[in-house]
């Protein structure tokens, strides 16, 4: 029980002194689909690796994590030759140091698509949290695709609706009040909501449900081939298609039937090699 109680109040001191300091890392965030080589050949440029570096996968969000792994660590290598690990985390194995540290001190984190949940029922409330924190406070960058992407805000989409029809769709028929779910992500991105694979499946309902949820967010939908990366509140947009951003809704209200009504909102359409900020 002493250590547990010892752990805990680690774990929160350590989330308190990384929401105080502003991150040295960047992430590279991208909607899935297909990775380009040149898409890929940008990541590499914005992790910065040098000869000593190396680059960790944690494909824990697929239900085929060694395809996976072996999927991305086979297009890095043609980019690059320093070392690539794959650490295939489970509940039981995130107290493994040896693990831990290797996370902690790479300078690339990438984490391939799956489920966003399955990803996060490994790692929340673990030190393999703590430990990707950690790096990306000291300069690394997290980089993710598809589910890999969804995990990186702190709120979280799942992509399931509560409301009417709940059986999973890749896009929500109506703009229903509370029909969106939300879980505990990553927590690299703060009062940002990212959702992926955005024009391919017309998920902008979705998008805008997450709005009407957390107005004082910013929402994010990046398509497939196409990534954003984040430096603090700045955005640079690269890939093949586009990115959307919605925020500030005006007017937010709900009716009796309860269907989502805004009057206006800001709306910004991004392709490659555009920027934008953050509030």
């Amino acid at each position: 029980m002493k250590y547990g109680f010892l752990s805990a109040l680690f774990f929160l001191s350590f989330l308190s002194v990384a929401h105080a300091q502003s991150p040295l890392g960047k992430l590279f965030i991208i909607g899935g689909g297909s990775r380009s080589d040149e898409l890929m050949a940008k990541l590499v440029e914005t992790a910065d690796l040098k000869n000593k570096d190396y680059v960790v996968v944690l494909p824990m969000a697929s239900e085929v994590p060694q395809e996976s792994s072996e999927g991305v660590s086979k297009q890095l290598a043609k980019l690059f030759r320093n070392k690539i690990r794959a650490f295939n985390f489970s509940r039981s194995l995130t107290g493994n140091k040896k693990w831990l540290d290797s996370v902690r001190n790479a300078r690339l984190i990438y984490i391939p698509g799956g489920d966003q949940d399955r990803f996060m029922d490994v790692v929340r409330n673990t030190p393999l949290y703590e430990a990707i924190h950690a790096a990306y406070q000291k300069g690394s960058t997290i980089a993710g695709t598809s589910a890999g992407a969804a995990v990186m805000s702190k709120v979280m989409i799942t992509g399931q609706q509560l409301a009417g029809d709940t059986s999973y769709k890749e896009t929500f028929d109506k703009l229903w009040d509370k029909n969106i779910e939300f879980k505990e992500g990553l927590g690299l991105l703060d009062s940002v909501i990212i959702d992926q694979h955005f024009l391919k499946r017309s998920r902008h309902n979705r998008l805008i449900s997450a709005l009407a949820a957390k107005p004082h967010y910013t929402c994010i939908g990046i398509d497939e081939s196409t990534a954003i990366i984040v430096r603090g509140k700045n955005i640079e947009v690269t890939g093949e298609s586009q990115v959307i951003s919605i925020s500030d809704p005006e007017g937010l209200r709900v009716n009796a039937k309860g269907l989502i009504q805004m009057r206006d909102l800001r709306f910004g359409l991004y392709t490659g090699g555009e920027q934008f900020r953050l509030p």
